[in-house]
């Protein structure tokens, strides 16, 4: 009888303590994912790496700047707006001015000429001094404006850029309801668009397109989807929150197929460069990539891929990236109210657990988890807007240690595809799962860089197939971060490693069956020997620009190299633009490199000018406008 009673209390307290989610062990043990090895939590829920027989735990990352704190949580006063950006011994400088949306398509501040001094993490913007002969958007007779702001630290650093919108009233001003982020035009069809944007509090935000009115409400973030347009037509759209109103314009796509002439841009890595000013916004190169952007407009593209390294990332902090996200979107913010940008991810979009010992420089470092909230694929698809017709995860492959849960981070947003007219770009990450401590992947298992997981893969095959059987598209470029063929700067790594087929990407403690270069050369069959549609592959990562031949004279592998080699049967090329302001990277040798042509370090825009089968090639430094590259491509 005391035996089963002992045994009913003791399932009563296992029941009991096994359900109650407020035990931080339990659910602290719940996150560390099932693909991970040698990572484990403590008895006080902290997570740590054994290694060498030793427990390294996890490095917390408390950054001096994010975007929450840059923000300055303005409010309003008797003579303009106070920012308290919530650190006591920030000092620094607000620069500031009025954004004079009636006079500009592109609007930009006009900085007034003495800015506010941050002392103490707080200032005070005094926006009537701005009256009389600096009030060239009229607010003193419509008591209303909206502002750009820059903090600026008190090295001259960038912070970040900011806007507010206010009112006058008879007591002095407040914050009003405004657009803080956007609006930029997403997911372009031939019959409708996505129009997103932030608003600094929770509020309704209307459109106004063709005598249609479309809202979003209780948001912060909005995504608004146009419905029910004609092709190719020029629409002027209204975006207000509050009484606030902008107006912008979008056109919609040509009907798949309709084999107009267009024109779209190629570049990647604008992560932050040297030389001072705006080539380093926390994090992105500001100056270069609002160059690209204006080169574009110039040449009215309909679209914009940008494959990777947007920023400087690297980071285990989830605002501190937002805050370098929200910097890069803000360089292209002006350009794209008008047409769409699309972007993926490359190395340095990396977010991760970083586990760093006492001697140890770099540490070793995962994918930030739990996947499904904290990931660097979530927070970057919770940064843009893309497509979401990609794969769901790598979950189900023969690898997966545990088919019934989610294992892996998703695909959404990151990998998809989209068409305009009769081209399809299919846009993989090469940097899924990414660990970048290459040399601990075996011990923590990760993703290695530059590999495509199998699941990715097949959703890769799968919709080359389908596009191969769409009579409407003829062209198809492939775009991902790393290059097939390094040549400059990532000969040591991307889909090469020095002609290594060793390195691969670990799950639960093994590596997958495939090598670097199998791997490579998989997709290699694929886009060449299986397609014949694919006609180039648009890369980064390097920071340069080059065009590569990749056809049956091109030597791709190392001497005595021992795996399966393939024989390609076509001519396709690689065409490397990772040149959109990140630090340079000169030319190396590889077995490939006469069939390199063009290499520069120059900053450079790729523009692709479609006419219906023919496809010709300028490539163009938007800093200084020259162009240095011209070829037909097909």
């Amino acid at each position: 009888m005391n035996f089963k009673l002992n045994f009913i209390l003791s399932s009563l307290v296992f029941l009991l303590f096994f359900s109650c989610k407020s035990t931080s062990q339990v659910v602290k043990k719940s996150i560390v994912p099932s693909i991970y090895t040698n990572i484990h939590v403590d008895e006080e829920g902290k997570l740590y790496l054994e290694k060498d027989g030793k427990k390294i735990y996890e490095t917390i990352s408390n950054p001096d700047y994010t975007l929450s704190n840059m923000k300055g949580n303005p409010k309003g006063t008797a003579k303009g707006i106070a920012f308290d950006f919530g650190i006591p011994d920030f000092e620094g400088t607000l620069y500031f001015g009025f954004i004079p949306f009636k006079d500009s398509k592109h609007a930009l501040p006009v900085y007034f000429k003495r800015p506010s001094t941050i002392s103490k993490g707080k200032t005070n913007l005094n926006i009537k001094q701005l009256a009389g002969a600096y009030d060239m958007i009229d607010w003193e007779d419509n008591k209303k404006g909206t502002l750009g702001y820059r903090v600026v630290n008190n090295k001259g650093a960038i912070l970040y850029d900011g806007i507010v919108s206010f009112n006058a009233t008879e007591n002095g001003f407040e914050v009003a309801n405004g657009v803080i982020e956007g609006p930029f035009v997403n997911l372009l069809k031939s019959d409708g668009v996505t129009i997103s944007l932030e608003t600094n509090v929770i509020a309704t935000a209307k459109i106004s397109v063709d005598s249609k009115e479309y809202s979003s409400v209780n948001s912060k973030h909005h995504e608004i989807q146009i419905a029910d347009l004609e092709a190719d037509t020029e629409y002027p759209y209204s975006i207000t929150v509050g009484n606030n109103t902008q107006n912008y314009s979008f056109k919609t796509a040509h009907k798949l197929g309709a084999r107009k002439p267009f024109t779209f841009a190629y570049a990647s890595d604008s992560r932050n460069g040297k030389g001072g000013g705006e080539r380093n916004v926390y994090g992105a190169n500001f100056y270069i990539m609002k160059k690209i952007m204006a080169l574009a407009t110039h040449e009215n593209i309909k679209f914009l891929q940008f494959s990777g390294d947007l920023i400087n990332g690297y980071l285990s902090n989830i605002d501190e990236m937002n805050l370098q996200y929200a910097n890069w979107k803000r360089a292209i913010e002006p350009f794209a109210h008008y047409f769409p940008v699309y972007v993926s991810m490359g190395n340095h979009e990396a977010l991760n657990r970083v586990f760093k010992g006492e001697k140890e420089k770099y540490g070793t470092s995962v994918d930030r988890f739990p996947f499904e909230t904290e990931s660097a694929e979530v927070i970057f698809a919770n940064n843009f807007v893309n497509p979401t017709n990609g794969p769901i995860s790598e979950d189900g492959a023969t690898y997966d240690p545990n088919k019934k849960e989610i294992d892996f981070p998703p695909y959404k947003e990151n990998v998809f595809y989209y068409t305009y007219d009769n081209v399809a770009v299919v846009v993989m990450n090469s940097n899924y799962l990414y660990a970048p401590s290459t040399r601990q992947i075996p011990l923590t298992s990760g993703g290695l860089h530059a590999y495509i997981m199998d699941q990715q893969f097949s959703w890769v095959s799968e919709t080359i197939s389908k596009l191969e059987n769409d009579p409407t598209i003829d062209h198809i470029f492939i775009t991902e971060h790393t290059p097939f063929f390094p040549n400059g700067g990532h000969v040591s790594d991307d889909m090469w490693y020095n002609g290594n087929n060793t390195p691969r990407s670990w799950v639960a403690g093994k590596g997958l069956e495939k090598g670097i270069i199998e791997r490579r050369d998989q997709l290699l069959d694929l886009f060449v020997n299986k397609s014949k549609k694919v006609i180039a592959i648009l890369t980064g990562d390097e920071h340069n620009y080059a065009k590569t031949e990749i056809g049956p004279e091109t030597n791709i592998y190392p001497e005595n190299y021992k795996p399966e080699k393939i024989k390609l049967n076509r001519t396709i090329y690689q065409i490397n633009n990772g040149a959109a302001g990140a630090p340079y990277y000169a030319q190396e040798k590889t077995p490939w490199s006469e069939k390199a042509t063009g290499f520069t370090t120059q900053n450079a825009l790729v523009l692709f000018h479609v006419n219906a089968k023919t496809i010709e090639v300028e490539v163009i430094n938007p800093d200084t406008l020259e162009k240095f590259d011209g070829y037909k491509l097909r």
